[in-house]
């Protein structure tokens, strides 16, 4: 793995300063993008107490909406992070962008629950177009520090996500849903940014940088076994982070507004703390897994997460959100330095993995809230709330690393 970083460093740094800063350009815009994304898609969560009470909506129909919009997301994205891979796709995000545009537009003027599904769908397909070219050309403008490069790519997700609710607040819920198309004047700003990337997405075809880092990965020999063990216990570390932030994301607005008797806007400002603290935790995760190792961050955050999770239940409001925060940041810490070593496990197809991991993680957040949802209608809130604190102990998966394999994670 330190072979694999040193190569592509030392490639990037017989590259001018000019063309070499403009590499850093890229990464600043497809983050932008990347935030622009997740907040068209998070735009629908944040408001799910109003539709509930548009549409008279159940917690499982509310969780169905979830499902469509993480099950379109996460389906694709495998298949076109394989396609891309085989062939580059230089405007795929330029596309992808114009297809949310039309979600955000059916949202704003849907006038019944069937037209809400269609509106997360188009949206959920258009990431899953995103995120596999993104995140690969992420990696590309990364100067050879993959795990910040990827932490700086995750911030404007999670940074999108977290300000969803904020939107929500201050725009759509007091002025109404028409009010969901100001989000348009940040989409088709970013489209004129994703022109400049897909025209230096083109040159980097070309580019001797490009060639010679895939070289350098292809040489490196892995145990075809090994390789699968470990892509599965890192699928079953992304299930359960992707669980967990999804019970939240869905469902802790219902659970604070009926045990605490907060309103509706102050149970949103708590999902924008831990939203936001998500965001932070990501970036941090990144410099920590370039300066120290992957594996120790990986273990810090699931097993770190693991005590403050199961209070949850059990305490007071204040101690809520105190535990909401410091588990949203510790669990977050570990998301990039896990696709980074799944990328670098089979380094022929970034695309197919980065599509892989984004696409599951989608997918479990999205089965998850419609399993929830179910659950919450059953049983009701508080008995829901108390599984979803539990889902943090999967992470345990990361005690069976062999011996080799951590010394693998961690270099």
């Amino acid at each position: 793995m330190g072979n694999l970083n040193t190569a592509i460093s030392r490639s990037i740094s017989s590259i001018p300063e000019k063309r070499l800063n403009n590499h850093y350009i890229i990464l600043v815009i497809i983050t932008i993008a990347h935030f622009i994304n997740d907040l068209t898609q998070a735009i629908a969560p944040a408001i799910y107490p109003q539709l509930e009470r548009m549409y008279n909506l159940s917690l499982s129909q509310i969780g169905l909406i979830t499902l469509c919009a993480q099950l379109s997301a996460s389906v694709l994205q495998p298949f076109v992070g394989n396609f891309t891979d085989k062939y580059p796709q230089s405007f795929s995000q330029f596309f992808s962008m114009c297809l949310s545009s039309f979600g955000i537009i059916i949202l704003a003027y849907a006038d019944s629950y069937l037209w809400v599904l269609v509106a997360v769908i188009c949206i959920g397909t258009a990431a899953s177009i995103f995120h596999p070219e993104s995140s690969r050309v992420a990696n590309l403008s990364s100067g050879g520090r993959l795990n910040l490069s990827q932490s700086i790519f995750q911030l404007g997700g999670y940074a999108g996500l977290a300000c969803a609710p904020l939107l929500a607040v201050f725009l759509i819920v007091p002025n109404g849903q028409r009010y969901i198309l100001w989000v348009l004047l940040l989409t088709c700003a970013v489209k004129i940014l994703l022109i400049h990337v897909g025209l230096w997405r083109q040159k980097m075809l070309k580019s001797t940088v490009t060639t010679l880092s895939n070289q350098v990965e292809a040489e490196r020999k892995t145990d075809t076994l090994q390789v699968r063990r470990n892509i599965i216990i890192l699928l079953i570390l992304i299930f359960s982070k992707y669980f967990f932030s999804a019970g939240i994301t869905n469902y802790f607005q219902f659970y604070a507004i009926r045990t605490f008797g907060l309103a509706e806007g102050k149970s949103q400002l708590l999902l924008f703390y831990f939203l936001f603290a998500t965001a932070v935790a990501t970036l941090l995760g990144g410099m920590l897994a370039d300066r120290w190792s992957k594996i120790a961050v990986i273990r810090l955050s699931v097993l770190g997460s693991i005590p403050l999770a199961l209070l949850l239940p059990y305490v007071d409001l204040w101690a809520t959100v105190f535990l909401l925060i410091a588990c949203g940041f510790i669990l977050s810490l570990s998301f990039s330095p896990i696709l980074v070593y799944a990328q670098q496990l089979m380094p022929h197809k970034i695309g197919a993995i980065s599509g892989l991991f984004y696409g599951f993680a989608m997918g479990m957040s999205g089965l998850g809230a419609a399993c929830l949802g179910v659950l919450a209608d059953l049983y009701g809130i508080n008995y829901t709330y108390t599984i979803i604190s539990l889902l943090p102990l999967l992470g345990f998966a990361v005690l069976f690393f062999s011996h080799k394999q951590k010394a693998e994670l961690g270099s």
